[in-house]
């Protein structure tokens, strides 16, 4: 009898499946590439599913807007392209928050052909530049506050490179993995590269966004998330990226090997994920002081009001002064 009686609990007990995964749709801001690569592994290493979660990566593109999609409710997990995001969002009464800021510095810059009379982006005062529409309401805020850039040099660049490689006197914006890697692939020659972070743009970028009804419901799920994608970022960078390149070769064919590989070696050699405090706090580390530092900023130059209250942007629980 008790034997019996064992083995049918036994029977009973493996009988019973293992707990069901939390599905989570995240949805990045663009196509699959490098830059989202501490994602795409810690879903193809196993990591989001050893911290309970089953991650379905959603890619953006050109007709995907996060925020209106945040801000309908029909996704809880989202990537910001930049601090201005949450900002935007909260300043339109959409209820979502920074849960942490993979990228300590963005990899926004302006470039130039190689030339003596640029050096620094001072030098830039007074030049066209080309800047796509969103960076006009943006970075350029803070390019006019810091070095009195004026409207009247802004330039329309509509991320065809022709009129760049034509002239050159020309200055545009870029992306630090994108655009000098498609300039030295058809001239031979590397630009002059002008990193916004290393001249003190306080931005962050590629922030994680959570929906305040799933912060406020499942802290447990947002930790689980944030605590995964650390140790993706981690592995990505310094162990085998090979399971996150496929992941994202698999998504954006369009994508190289090429392109992905000279993307980590940027990310790495500026510090682009680990800089500032990620250096002591770990990756994803948010400050409240480099949040007043960007909104301050921002503020007096009318981009938000005066009443606005930054902490309603993001939120330290799962992320500030955790230790490495």
């Amino acid at each position: 009898m008790a034997r019996g009686f064992f083995l049918s609990v036994f029977f009973c007990l493996c009988a019973v499946p293992a707990a069901a995964l939390e599905h989570i749709v995240f949805a990045t801001d663009w196509k699959a590439q490098a830059e989202h690569g501490g994602f795409y592994q810690a879903v193809a290493k196993g990591f989001y599913a050893a911290h309970g979660l089953d991650v379905e990566i959603r890619q953006g593109g050109p007709g995907v807007n996060i925020p209106q999609l945040m801000g309908a409710g029909v996704i809880d997990f989202a990537m910001g392209s930049s601090s201005f995001m949450p900002l935007n969002m909260l300043r339109e009464g959409a209820r979502a928050k920074a849960v942490m800021a993979v990228f300590q510095k963005s990899p926004e810059i302006l470039m130039t052909h190689p030339r003596t009379d640029i050096t620094r982006l001072a030098d830039m005062k007074g030049q066209p530049i080309m800047l796509a529409d969103a960076s006009i309401g943006a970075v350029f805020v803070w390019l006019k506050g810091r070095y009195g850039f004026e409207d009247s040099q802004v330039r329309k660049y509509t991320f065809n490179m022709a009129p760049f490689l034509s002239d050159p006197k020309a200055i545009q914006q870029g992306y630090l993995t994108s655009e000098p890697f498609m300039y030295e692939t058809q001239t031979g020659k590397k630009p002059q590269i002008f990193l916004y972070a290393d001249n003190g743009y306080p931005s962050y970028a590629t922030l994680v966004m959570v929906s305040q009804r799933m912060i406020d419901a499942k802290p447990e799920i947002v930790q689980a998330f944030v605590d995964a994608t650390k140790q993706g970022w981690r592995d990505y960078l310094h162990g085998e990226p090979a399971p996150g390149n496929a992941a994202i070769l698999h998504d954006n064919p369009e994508m190289s090997a090429a392109i992905i590989a000279q993307a980590m070696e940027k990310m790495n050699a500026y510090g682009i994920v680990e800089s500032g405090a990620a250096q002591e706090l770990g990756i994803g580390a948010m400050t409240d002081t480099r949040w007043d530092e960007f909104f301050d900023v921002m503020r007096a130059s009318g981009v938000y009001p005066p009443e606005m209250n930054v902490r309603g942007a993001y939120t330290l629980q799962f992320i500030g002064g955790k230790p490495r």
